[in-house]
């Protein structure tokens, strides 16, 4: 077997094989670290490594545990690097910042525990942007992360590096975050899947904010079916987290399999508030009938959106400034401007403003409560426009619509976010240019095991993630 199939496995198989002792823990390494030596610098998707005779030495650690007959987790062995903005014990995290380009945390996020936990052996950290913000993956510490289908195109953001080592056959599996799209829109950007998981699906530690509903960590693969292996890792409930969903990680490990005849989904080609590029519509029509011919009623629809907008900026902006405001008052010059920005969005609202968001957010779920009663699902796009300019930081336009902020082109991702609803990015197809397009597909409250279950059999009838980029070889 050459190291380009064991890059380009599915983490699924290559676990499989690992346990029936048919591929070591050692060859899976090798064939990972040549593919990152090879494609990372085209790239620049993994910004922190540790050396490679200490991933090989953890390779061999995992081999001996094998051969002994030692208890193994479900991903014993495969090779992972975290999105950098979760701290990872003894490994530079610098959040994407000058402010933290040597910052070293003495412990690991839960997520990393958990993954750890379940064999998945370190090596990396995936980039990021500064802070998390913004859909383009680029900042002042190492740089742009590159499209691999166009490496003049952006990779979207924030989990970038994490979708773009995924695409290339630099890792078999990835984590990262979504607040307003940042694991759908890098998913859509570079053809492989990612899923922003239901509020509390995957605790979150550490956080400043516990309870906060509006951020959450979740799984990136090229499958469906490696998304939901990874899930049933990551997934179930921790003390630390107050608003951890009591469900058990394997709940996922269940077949994905699923008739879907005579399920009811409503298709929104713009949500019903906002434009999109004609480009993505097209790719995103010609595919509608594979949901028909699973047996699906496909019908126009939407629920009412209203205040999605301003819900979003008040919890957004209130966010960072939780977060990030004490920072910004002593080392704002090392900040950008769209960070600072946020913050300063967050110190101008008042009281009655976030009350009067968090009503009308209460009202909007129940609005699309009593949507979604009628249909199992929504599916719309993932973003409004294919992936950009690299050196376009923010879309300022999209079908002679100005956009206000330097996230209003993400709306497609974040009136959902504000849904609390789980949704997922599946590819769908190319654009005439060959930049991917990927779909949106939204389930139910916390119904996260159906959205895997409808993403897996679109994903098996169209087959687009198997198409790989050029510099992947």
């Amino acid at each position: 077997m050459s190291k380009s199939e064991i890059c380009f496995m599915t983490a699924t198989e290559m676990v499989k094989r690992i346990r029936a002792k048919e591929l070591s823990c050692r060859e899976v390494m090798e064939a990972h670290l040549n593919q990152i030596e090879r494609v990372n610098p085209i790239v620049n998707a993994i910004v922190t490594r540790i050396p490679a005779e200490q991933a090989l030495a953890l390779a061999d650690a995992a081999d001996d545990a094998l051969a002994q007959g030692k208890e193994i987790g479900p991903l014993h062995g495969l090779p992972i690097a975290h999105k950098d903005l979760v701290p990872t014990k003894n490994m530079r995290t610098t959040s994407g910042s000058p402010i933290y380009k040597d910052f070293v945390p003495d412990h690991d996020g839960l997520i990393v525990e958990r993954l750890k936990k379940a064999g998945a052996i370190t090596i990396g950290k995936t980039n990021t942007p500064e802070f998390g913000a913004g859909s383009q993956t680029f900042n002042q510490v190492f740089g742009e992360t590159l499209n691999p289908y166009d490496t003049n195109k952006t990779c979207g953001g924030s989990s970038g590096g994490a979708a773009v080592s995924l695409a290339c056959g630099m890792l078999p599996l990835a984590d990262g975050s979504d607040m307003g799209g940042s694991l759908r829109n890098p998913g859509n950007f570079c053809n492989i899947t990612g899923f922003r998981t239901s509020p509390g699906r995957v605790p979150v530690w550490p956080s400043f904010t516990g309870w906060f509903p509006i951020s959450v960590q979740g799984p990136m693969a090229r499958t469906v079916q490696d998304t939901a292996l990874m899930l049933s890792t990551i997934a179930g409930p921790d003390p630390r987290s107050p608003i951890a969903i009591a469900e058990p990680g394997s709940t996922f490990t269940r077949p994905l399999v699923r008739d879907l005849k005579g399920v009811r989904i409503a298709w929104s080609k713009d949500l019903g508030e906002f434009p999109v590029d004609p480009r993505v519509t097209q790719v995103l029509e010609n595919q509608r009938h594979v949901f028909e011919d699973l047996g699906c009623i496909v019908e126009e629809g939407q629920p009412d959106f209203r205040d999605a907008d301003e819900i979003f900026k008040v919890w957004r902006a209130w966010s960072f400034e939780l977060q990030l405001g004490e920072l910004m008052e002593n080392q704002r010059e090392l900040m950008k401007d769209t960070v600072t920005w946020n913050i300063e969005q967050g110190q101008k609202l008042s009281g009655p403003e976030i009350g009067q968001a968090e009503i009308k957010r209460t009202e909007l779920y129940h609005r699309v409560r009593e949507f979604m009663e009628t249909y199992e699902f929504l599916i719309c796009p993932v973003n409004q426009v294919p992936p950009f300019d690299i050196n376009q930081r923010w879309i300022e336009e999209i079908d002679g619509v100005k956009m206000e902020t330097y996230i209003d082109w993400m709306k497609s991702c974040y009136y959902i976010t504000v849904t609390g609803l789980p949704a997922i990015s599946v590819p769908c197809g190319f654009t005439p240019q060959g930049l991917p397009v990927g779909i949106q597909i939204v389930g139910r409250h916390n119904a996260d095991f159906s959205v895997l279950q409808l993403a897996h059999a679109f994903e098996k009838a169209t087959g687009f993630w198997k198409q790989r980029p050029p510099v992947a070889g």
